[in-house]
């Protein structure tokens, strides 16, 4: 599937085409994503360049079937164990540009042990946990941008700018043939909930979304639920389908969390007309499968990290909890702080997510 905007034709230095580059980004889901359009926009200026992205388990299995990549997967509970493991299958190897896309100090330490010559990572305003001690050359210092255009802009220091923003996402038609039996194409429109983020401080209420799945259904849609298998992704879908008065026929409600795998998750996502979630992997996912979200933002800054081709049907109050937890307003924040605080997503009301969800009913009449 391709989705996104064209923002102009891509600027390529072919001359200096390097032979091959090394993307270092393990998770999480959604930050994946975000790497997409670069994989991309490196195999556009550049088809015969040589692509190999050092990625995480899930992560990996999410991508899987992606062309003119070579995966090595880094299990993060390996240690360095797992580090040394990556050099002695990196032997004799050595990349002419490794891009280092993730700060955290697990993924700096691990990207000393992949041999490369030119060494890309994030400038001093992004850069922690010693980050810059393993680079040797910096992406542009841009306040302000959604972390997809920060990720994209990893391949200016190569000569080339990311125009244009394509994911395709490797899905493959027997998950398209899994997600249609699921429920039948009748015309009713679907609003999924994918209730939970792997940070726990970002999420909603099961009787708040219980509240607005009643408000859909009463409206003539179909709910649908998903999620992983995790306990909490349990126990938070069997909370909303208990709060929710179900006024629509049972088979108007259906329940796939734990049901679909991370390759079938995609086309599940596609199948939906709006997506109701918090700051989250299913967010990304279902914005590059074409499918419009309703993101839940409070401990989260939606122009960084909401759904990056449209956050028209998004609830934000970033700017209440900067207010209340931090005592300054949003922009008075360094961009990209989050306010993870207990209690900080009740400030996104019911009442918020049900107008949202009517914009998007008033923007999509059939």
């Amino acid at each position: 599937m391709r989705t996104g905007g064209d923002h102009g034709s891509s600027l390529a230095s072919r001359d200096a085409a390097p032979a091959s580059v090394c993307l270092l980004r393990l998770s999480a889901l959604g930050d994946v994503t975000h790497v997409l359009p670069l994989v991309r926009t490196l195999r556009k200026a550049w088809p015969g360049v040589e692509l190999t992205w050092v990625i995480g388990k899930g992560e990996h299995r999410l991508l899987d079937g992606l062309p003119g990549v070579r995966f090595l997967e880094y299990d993060k509970k390996s240690g360095l164990a797992g580090m040394r493991a990556l050099r002695r299958e990196l032997a004799g190897q050595r990349f002419d540009a490794l891009l280092q896309m993730q700060v955290a100090a697990r993924a700096n330490l691990l990207s000393a042990f992949i041999p490369a010559t030119r060494r890309i990572g994030y400038d001093k305003s992004r850069s922690k946990d010693l980050h810059g001690l393993f680079v040797n050359e910096c992406i542009p210092d841009r306040p302000g941008i959604h972390v997809l255009d920060a990720i994209g802009s990893f391949c200016e220091p190569l000569g080339l700018k990311q125009t244009e923003v394509v994911w395709d996402m490797p899905v493959p038609d027997a998950a398209f043939e899994w997600a249609a039996r699921q429920w039948p194409d009748d015309g009713t429109p679907v609003l999924m909930i994918s209730p939970c983020s792997s940070h726990a401080l970002r999420n909603w209420r099961a009787e708040r979304y219980a509240a607005l799945a009643d408000h859909a259904a009463a409206k003539g849609w179909r709910i649908v639920l998903c999620g992983g298998r995790s306990e909490l992704e349990r126990t938070t879908g069997d909370a909303i389908l208990a709060a929710m008065k179900h006024p629509a026929p049972a088979s108007n409600v259906i329940d796939l969390i734990g049901k679909d795998t991370l390759k079938q998750l995609p086309a599940v996502l596609a199948r939906a007309d709006l997506l109701v979630t918090p700051d989250s992997g299913p967010m990304h996912i279902a914005n590059a499968m074409g499918t419009k979200v309703l993101g839940l933002h409070a401990a989260s800054n939606p122009r960084r990290s909401g759904p990056y081709s449209d956050i028209r049907y998004c609830v934000d109050r970033y700017d209440s909890a900067a207010r209340k937890f931090l005592g300054k307003p949003a922009e008075a924040l360094k961009w990209g702080t989050k306010v993870e605080f207990d209690g900080v997503m009740d400030l996104v009301t019911v009442e918020d997510a049900v107008e949202a969800f009517e914009r998007y009913a008033s923007d999509h009449q059939p």
